[in-house]
């Protein structure tokens, strides 16, 4: 013991302290690095894990968006009455029957080229005849896919027509052509008589290339990421080997984690990354009826992990020798250089992302990595945030074109412009005038319809709307626009008040008699351009009133409702957090709409 004591007190006080310091500091510190380490790499895997799963939700939504623009073509087919008519003629087998079958396929080719991907539009009419228009094969009696398909025509038939709703086909082999093999998914849908919804007449089918469903899941350049489509029997939709595509690469489960197995088991099996740690991610389209799939190796962010966690064993390693070596001194620089950079930390923290730490020579170098660190996590976080306001602000004008481009105004321009030529040919000139001042009114709403125009300009063409209403109502109400002179040059968006006054005028006054009246009036209240739209019509139900104050309508397909609700959502885009708007009413006495925006001018 004498001896061991002695051992003991022949200790330095320096070595003591070095000693003390390592059994102190070095140990937990060499602790706190592995805990950070791997809370760090779990943190990793957990972003990647759901930026994977914000991009396959991203691509859903595009799915999802493409889809619903075909389904748009395939509903102005079967809800077509002439389409209907020509359908009704080749089933009761009329002696005409040649002349309508050809009229029906050049109706079919008109609406062929609104989407680049439709290859073929196919109509089955319930007695068993077909009538295409086939882009690849260019032929009147030879269609694409018809003859390839598994299902047989009558079953295909029966699948389609058994009820109302969009039915998906998956993709197929098509057939060759140019040298090309082709593959085709189809949508399909019955042909709808609104005079009889219950008649049996025929159905469409929509046939679209599978290359719009790889655009849409990538290009599948990129060796560490595979996104296929799959869908609900199992069926391979989509992939980058055309010859997978119709083949069934699963047993279909409800179950998304046996299902996620059985992709991981296949793409292993295809041998398409060659890396060892491959993981598989899903989500479920239910429009669609299929599974986007996207597998990725993940073996170069393991790597990574592996290589930082080596360099960080380096550098614990240099540092506890460091730090062995020149103790005191270097106690006073840590301390000083952590000072600095917590207090830059907590200035971060609270907001101020333009701190950064200064580099110098007194600093060691652990701090100075740490420094370095946090000054590229700020240039990170800096870039990042701009990125994100871009975003927003795309997506916000997106969101803005979105709602205000229902149809498409040239298209109506040009037909307008085409029925007016006919009404004059017949010297229908009453016609023809109420034509032109509609084809005015469109025209105004082509040219930037989300621009800024004066207030006197935005009453000038809500006057000819309010006219145009009147005639087509005949004079059923009265209108008063007053607008005071000291807003006139104020800056307003175009369109901004037609879906109110149009509600008003559709909804307001339906089933009223005796003297109704519609008044729009503008006045400044402040810095603020205060607009009044009132009615003396029906009135909102209080329940209803009380939901479209708070931003929420009736879920309806009627276009009045689909425009108040997006005049809300332009409002608040337009002016965001600036901007009221609210609603008076009494039912069976008036409604009055209140909406008070920010001033703007030149």
């Amino acid at each position: 013991m004498r001896k061991e004591k002695s051992a003991l007190g022949n200790i330095s006080l320096k070595n003591r302290l070095i000693l003390a310091f390592v059994l102190i500091s070095i140990i937990p510190i060499t602790i706190i690095i592995w805990f950070s380490y791997y809370n760090s790499s779990n943190i990793i895997r957990r972003n990647a894990e759901e930026m994977t799963r914000n991009n396959l939700n991203q691509t859903k939504v595009s799915l999802d968006v493409w889809v619903a623009s075909y389904e748009d073509i395939l509903f102005q087919i079967y809800t077509n009455d002439e389409i209907v008519e020509m359908i009704d003629t080749i089933n009761r087998n009329d002696a005409d029957l040649f002349v309508t079958r050809g009229q029906l396929r050049r109706t079919l080719r008109g609406l062929f080229y609104t989407k680049e991907h439709i290859k073929s539009i196919t109509v089955i009419t319930e007695n068993g005849d077909v009538v295409f228009y086939d882009l690849l094969t260019g032929s009147t009696t030879k269609n694409t896919w018809l003859d390839e398909l598994k299902l047989t025509q009558q079953d295909l038939y029966d699948m389609i027509s058994e009820d109302n709703q969009t039915h998906v086909i998956t993709t197929e082999r098509a057939g060759v052509f140019a040298n090309e093999t082709y593959y085709l998914f189809h949508l399909g849908h019955r042909v709808i008589d609104y005079k009889n919804v219950n008649r049996r007449l025929g159905v469409v089918i929509i046939s679209i290339d599978e290359t719009m469903l790889k655009e849409i899941c990538g290009d599948g350049n990129d060796s560490n990421e595979l996104t296929f489509l799959v869908d609900n029997q199992g069926t391979v939709m989509s992939y980058p080997n055309k010859e997978l595509l119709g083949e069934q690469i699963i047993e279909w489960t409800d179950v998304r984690e046996q299902r996620e197995a059985g992709y991981l088991e296949f793409v292993k099996e295809q041998n398409v990354l060659e890396g060892k740690h491959i993981f598989v991610s899903s989500v479920y389209d239910e429009k669609f009826g299929c599974d986007i799939v996207r597998i990725s190796d993940r073996s170069e962010m393991i790597s990574m992990l592996s290589r930082q966690q080596n360099i960080m064993l380096l550098i614990m390693c240099f540092s506890t020798l460091l730090l062995i070596t020149i103790i005191m001194v270097l106690t006073y620089r840590l301390t000083d250089s952590l000072n600095k950079l917590v207090g830059l930390m907590k200035r971060a923290e609270k907001g101020e992302l333009s701190v950064r730490v200064k580099m110098n020579q007194a600093m060691l170098p652990e701090v100075e990595t740490i420094a370095s660190q946090f000054n590229r996590m700020l240039d990170k976080v800096e870039i990042s945030m701009n990125r994100e306001k871009e975003a927003i602000e795309k997506q916000k004008n997106a969101e803005i074109e979105a709602l205000e481009a229902q149809i498409n105004p040239h298209f109506l321009y040009n037909t307008l412009d085409t029925i007016n030529w006919m009404a004059i040919d017949k010297d229908e000139y009453e016609i023809s005038n109420s034509i032109t001042a509609l084809a005015t009114i469109l025209r105004y709403g082509i040219d930037k319809s989300n621009s800024m125009v004066t207030v006197s300009r935005e009453c000038d063409w809500l006057k000819q709307y309010v006219f145009l209403q009147q005639t087509r109502l005949k004079n059923q109400f009265e209108c008063g626009i007053h607008v005071s002179p000291e807003v006139s040059h104020w800056k307003i968006h175009k369109l901004l008040l037609q879906p109110f006054v149009e509600n008003a005028i559709l909804h307001g006054f339906e089933g009223r008699t005796g003297t109704l009246c519609l008044e729009v009036t503008i006045i400044p209240e402040g810095d603020q351009l205060s607009i009044e739209i009132y009615d003396n019509g029906k009135g909102i139900p209080n329940e209803i009133l009380d939901k479209m104050n708070r931003g929420e309508f009736p879920k309806s397909k009627e276009k009045n409702h689909i425009g108040m609700e997006n005049a809300f959502s332009r409002i608040s885009m337009y002016y965001p957090g600036e901007a009221k708007v609210w609603i008076e009413s009494e039912t069976g006495m008036f409604t009055k709409v209140h909406i008070t925006i920010p001033k703007r001018v030149e």
